[in-house]
């Protein structure tokens, strides 16, 4: 008879056929919905060159006037030395490009082009941010209770939705304007010309927004957590507030950074034709309108506020889009 073979206590214990690499090195955590959302955003290089011009016009239009009066500067000061009184046109080349005037100089006045630029900068975003957050919160709220309760009450919010979206918004807008120049609600000047924009503009287009938020609702309301929360006793509001519209901010910053740029060349058309910023007061669409008299003889004067609202607009456009691949794979 052949011995039976005597086999130790490990070798009989089963082995595992792989290990995985680094398992003992430290433990496996799950990432947030936030992390992952982060990840696809670095690796779209194209939207992180938006999203880094984006905060450096936001840093240039906070510090503006602490950089003007750091260095010195005066976006309305005169430097009647600079044009040639024959033509109004700046003397040198290039609209009067200098080392102490790096953009040039506007014609007639003398005015340094890159401190208006600066001084107009926060101007434009004042405006844009202020328009979409008031068209963010009527729009988000009305949306998602025409959303959730759906019946009578989506069925008016709704009319009211295409009511606003029929409205001539630029005819609108510059007859509102017009009107409200001298003073209105105790302000006058510059606060006026803001507060006026900003109503204008945000209030005219909540319903995109809104329809978004309520074609977004129409889906979630019939999620389970929502069910459960109901099943728990919960009312309208604190599911609409604490179950959905959390669930909303995905969608909700996204369009905002796409709406931001249209409120931007809204407010610059304004300004262009003359009902929004008033002069003395620099703003982008303001100085288009002061070029269109020289752009002929002094392009310089013209291309300079031309390109900061095309730079301005196309960073906010990029990191748009990738604010929507990252947060919503699906969009790609």
């Amino acid at each position: 008879m052949t011995a039976p073979i005597e086999t130790t206590g490990a070798a009989s214990e089963a082995q595992p056929e792989a290990v995985p690499t680094g398992a003992d090195k430290g433990r496996i955590e799950g990432r947030s919905l936030g992390q992952i959302a982060w990840t696809r955003f670095k690796r779209d290089r194209v939207a992180v060159a938006g999203g880094v011009i984006v905060v450096l016009l936001i840093l240039m239009a906070v510090l503006a006037r602490p950089i003007q009066a750091l260095f010195g500067l005066d976006p309305n000061a005169f430097h009647q030395d600079l044009i040639d009184p024959n033509t109004s046109l700046p003397t040198g080349g290039f609209g009067g490009m200098s080392a102490d005037h790096p953009l040039g100089v506007d014609p007639k006045f003398g005015r340094d082009v890159a401190t208006r630029i600066l001084e107009g900068s926060w101007v434009s975003l004042v405006v844009a941010f202020g328009a979409t957050i008031l068209s963010n919160v009527i729009g988000a709220i009305l949306g998602v209770v025409a959303g959730y309760y759906g019946g009578r009450v989506d069925a008016i919010i709704s009319r009211m939705m295409d009511t606003f979206l029929a409205f001539p918004l630029l005819l609108f807008a510059i007859a509102i304007s017009a009107t409200l120049q001298g003073g209105a609600f105790g302000l006058e000047g510059l606060p006026l010309h803001l507060s006026v924009l900003i109503f204008v503009i945000g209030f005219f287009n909540w319903p995109y927004l809104g329809r978004i938020v309520r074609g977004q609702t129409l889906a979630l309301r019939e999620r389970e957590f929502v069910d459960a929360a109901r099943g728990m006793g919960a009312k309208g509001p604190y599911i609409l507030f604490r179950e959905l519209l959390p669930n909303l901010v995905g969608p909700i910053i996204v369009y905002s950074t796409l709406l931001i740029p249209t409120n931007i060349l809204f407010e610059a058309s304004l300004s262009f034709l003359g009902v929004g910023i008033q002069p003395p007061q620099a703003s982008w669409g303001g100085m288009l309108r002061e070029a269109v008299t020289f752009y002929e003889v002094d392009p310089q004067f013209m291309i300079v506020p031309g390109l900061a609202i095309f730079v301005t607009v196309l960073a906010f456009n990029l990191l748009g889009d990738g604010l929507r691949d990252a947060l919503d794979p699906r969009s790609r």
